[in-house]
């Protein structure tokens, strides 16, 4: 079960569709020939529709079979969201998803503009006009979708001057490049071409999902969980830069949007947060930016890399259990005693 807005829902098992012989009422088409992970993904999106929830997929370069289907996809040449085609190929094609993104569309992220907020509803058994659908429907753009539109574009994530220290291939989009059918292989055909695109299909379907089940059930629940925190915060300290956790959850991934949106100033300094693995208490800094290591204010110097009865004698502290030596993070067996350790830091 996931607690959403202060009411319980099942937690849904997704599965990939599967291709099987059947009488479908619509039909959706894509180009043949070699395929990426956008066309994959919206075809795999459409079908969760309610509209294109039985759609057959029909991958063709020809024009005229392709005015006869109901969608299409990554090919054709328009952009026409009323007679449901989504290419982005034009010359003159500049669509983004809106809500500050920046980021020009794939056939993916077209879909999901016209159909996300639907598609979310559908997959969590939520109203379309529910504020959890709202919300995830950009949040999942910029933590899955929109990687998929840069790529597909030719979007650089980095400006760089110099080529990147190392490459990454286990993208989604690199994963689904390799599902095309290989230069050595002597069985070219169109039945092998397009099982390998349903697998593509399948994959990125299923990662789409996963993605929307995480976000409904752990992302949500611990932005919730860090905004009360923060909310309290002066009860922890009258400094209002320490905050308790009433349970450990992923809140880096929240801190600083919420400190932003709920403008408080000063920045919180220190998280307080139980162990999941004892019953000892962690204090971590927090960092400058989600995507720096650097903390925005570590603590002392003096308690770092030590542990123990050593750390609590040099800390005047009891029960201090460890600090790591880049002083981002540090424990203590009670909660005063943590929240001792953050006092002491925040004042250093």
């Amino acid at each position: 079960m996931v607690k959403l807005g202060g009411a319980w829902h099942k937690t849904l098992t997704f599965n990939a569709p599967r291709w099987v012989a059947c009488s479908f009422s619509t039909r959706v088409g894509t180009h043949n020939g070699t395929f990426h992970c956008d066309e994959a993904l919206a075809c795999f999106l459409l079908r969760l529709s309610k509209h294109f929830s039985n759609a057959h997929i029909v991958r063709t370069r020809d024009p005229k079979l392709l005015e006869s289907l109901d969608a299409v996809v990554d090919v054709g040449g328009v952009y026409d969201p009323l007679r449901h085609r989504f290419d982005h190929h034009q010359k003159d094609f500049y669509q983004v998803f809106g809500f500050g993104f920046h980021t020009k569309l794939s056939s993916a992220g077209l879909v999901y503009k016209h159909f996300g907020l639907e598609i979310i509803a559908n997959v969590l058994g939520l109203g379309e006009e529910h504020s959890h659908v709202h919300q995830l429907y950009s949040v999942i753009y910029r933590n899955f979708i929109e990687a998929i539109d840069a790529t597909d574009n030719g979007v650089n994530q980095y400006d760089l001057n110099e080529p990147p220290k190392y490459v990454i291939n286990t993208s989604l989009s690199s994963r689904i490049k390799r599902l095309n059918l290989d230069w050595v292989d002597s069985d070219h055909s169109s039945d092998r071409e397009n099982a390998a695109f349903h697998q593509a299909m399948a994959l990125a379907g299923a990662e789409f999902l996963e993605n929307v089940n995480y976000y409904a059930k752990s992302w949500l629940p611990a932005r919730s969980i860090v905004m009360e925190c923060l909310a309290a915060r002066e009860t922890v300290d009258s400094s209002g830069e320490i905050i308790k956790l009433s349970r450990s959850c992923p809140w880096k991934l929240h801190i600083h949007e919420l400190e932003e949106e709920m403008r408080i100033s000063p920045s919180v300094k220190y998280v307080l947060y139980p162990d999941d693995r004892s019953e000892n208490w962690r204090l971590q800094a927090v960092a400058i930016s989600p995507a720096r290591f650097e903390s925005r204010k570590p603590l002392p110097c003096i308690w770092r890399g030590l542990e123990n009865d050593k750390l609590s004698e040099v800390a005047g502290i009891p029960g201090c259990t460890f600090v790591h030596m880049s002083g981002f993070i540090g424990g203590n067996r009670t909660y005063d005693g943590a929240l001792a350790m953050a006092r002491v830091s925040l004042k250093a």
